[in-house]
């Protein structure tokens, strides 16, 4: 999972930025006390890194890497640059860049606003572009492309510079590298339904069932919409590929572990049996453990069901965990029972996710519906599960991504992120969906794969 660490500081704009291409020459660091001084004395400003909030466009070389833009070699290449801000007015942009060798000439522009620039400087400088008039609050997106140059590179940037009166400490963009924060902020905020459980039933869930319906158009590569979550584990849908999709079970090792090679013997999960065609393995980088999957063409549009089983083994201290998916109009399928050692529970914390694990799609929305959310309890009781807590991860708990979004559609909950829309939702609020007004699903657990 994939530096320049920068703050509200104008010193950020000292930070070492350098790119692939060993063409490319001159050290970012070198920059005169004057040339500080002179920089200052034109007002607060704030530098947005690129390695942190900027995507390329392109069928060439160019990419964004933790440095910024890099091996920018084709005209038809777009960068874009997004930050949100909580006023209008002017604001007055730089971009702090170097070029490989002779003249590079640009564009920068914003909605129907642009501003050319050539530059020519070899060593990590700022180059003033121009004013552009923010009409309303809100995500704002800046866009550099090239238009011609005498060398063999446009150049490498480092930052968008910004400064006038929407450029506050308010301004959310993603602000440090810390804990590869570029990396997870340009894959975009996680978004969760956290489910509230009644009291009689929380501690004594064997069963849960989830649906989820992810609209058409709303299906990105690198989506995952994670329908049963819990304590120990989760299980969704992901969008791997264009040409790719699958039904995914994971389940975490009690040990904990980013390298499953480590996981001691009477730590690792433990495969049970698995559905026909399902692939099973270990997982690694975001905990360890066992994963199975099921290479499976579902589509936007169509609602699927989800059911989970914890199964308690007290005296032996284990717990054995089974998922199953249907399509609306199919039959339930198996897709993994997994042992888990050293873990005496039912199912609990039961919730839902909406991520994208792909960075290089992290600025295009998505969105799912999830509903007709049941808890069975070992007496085979079954109750409606109406109300949850909307909560995100890091980046959208700090602020640097506010796209997220979550609440109630119809008898739905929703969950969306990415794309940078504006009207964001608050984080930690409780919602409560109707109740379905339907009996629960019809479902003979002894006749389950």
């Amino acid at each position: 999972m994939k530096k320049i660490v920068l703050s509200l500081s104008l010193l950020s704009l000292l930070i070492g930025t350098s790119c692939k291409k060993s063409t490319v020459t001159g050290d970012p660091n070198t920059k005169t006390q004057q040339q500080i001084s002179d920089f200052v004395a034109t007002g607060p400003k704030i530098a947005v890194a690129l390695g942190g909030n900027a995507w390329v466009k392109t069928t060439a070389s160019e990419e964004i890497n933790t440095n910024g833009l890099a091996n920018w070699t084709n005209s038809d290449a777009i960068t874009s640059v997004y930050f949100r801000t909580e006023t209008a007015g002017i604001i007055t942009v730089a971009l702090r860049m170097k070029v490989t060798g002779g003249n590079s000439t640009f564009k920068v522009s914003t909605g129907t606003q642009s501003i050319t620039k050539t530059a020519s400087n070899t060593a990590f400088d700022t180059v003033a572009v121009g004013n552009f008039n923010i009409t309303a609050k809100g995500y704002v997106k800046f866009d550099i492309q090239g238009l011609n140059k005498t060398g063999d590179y446009f150049g490498d940037v480092s930052d968008l510079i910004i400064s006038g009166k929407p450029v506050t400490d308010s301004l959310s963009y993603v602000k440090d590298n810390i804990d590869s924060r570029f990396y997870w902020g340009r894959r975009g905020p996680s978004v969760h339904v956290n489910y509230v459980i009644p009291d009689a039933i929380k501690n004594d869930v064997e069963w849960f069932y989830n649906e989820i319906n992810v609209p058409v158009g709303s299906d990105p590569i690198g989506s995952y919409f994670m329908s049963n979550g819990f304590g120990e584990g989760y299980f969704g849908i992901q969008v791997n590929s264009a040409t790719e999709r699958r039904v995914l079970f994971s389940l975490w090792s009690p040990f904990p572990t980013d390298d499953p090679k480590t996981i001691p013997d009477d730590k690792k999960i433990k495969l049970i049996k698995k559905g026909t065609g399902v692939t099973t393995g270990e997982f690694g980088n975001e905990g360890s453990g066992g994963q199975s999957y099921l290479v499976y063409p579902w589509t936007a549009g169509k609602t699927y069901a989800f059911l989970t089983r914890a199964q308690p083994d007290a005296a032996n201290n284990k717990t054995v965990y089974t998922s199953y998916f249907k399509p609306s109009d199919g039959n339930w399928t198996l897709i993994a029972s997994f042992e888990r050692p050293a873990t005496n529970t039912r199912l609990k914390g039961m919730y839902s996710f909406l991520e994208n694990f792909n960075s290089e799609m992290g600025n295009i929305e998505r969105k799912a519906n999830y509903g007709n959310q049941w808890a069975v309890d070992s007496k085979g009781n079954w109750t409606e599960i109406t109300s949850m807590k909307f909560t995100g991860d890091d980046i959208a708990n700090r602020g640097y991504r506010k796209d997220v979004g979550g609440g109630v559609n119809g008898n739905q909950f929703f969950l969306r992120n990415g794309g940078f829309f504006s009207d964001a939702t608050a984080l930690k609020q409780i919602f409560n969906r109707p109740a379905s007004g339907n009996a629960h699903p019809v479902i003979d657990f002894s006749q389950l794969p």
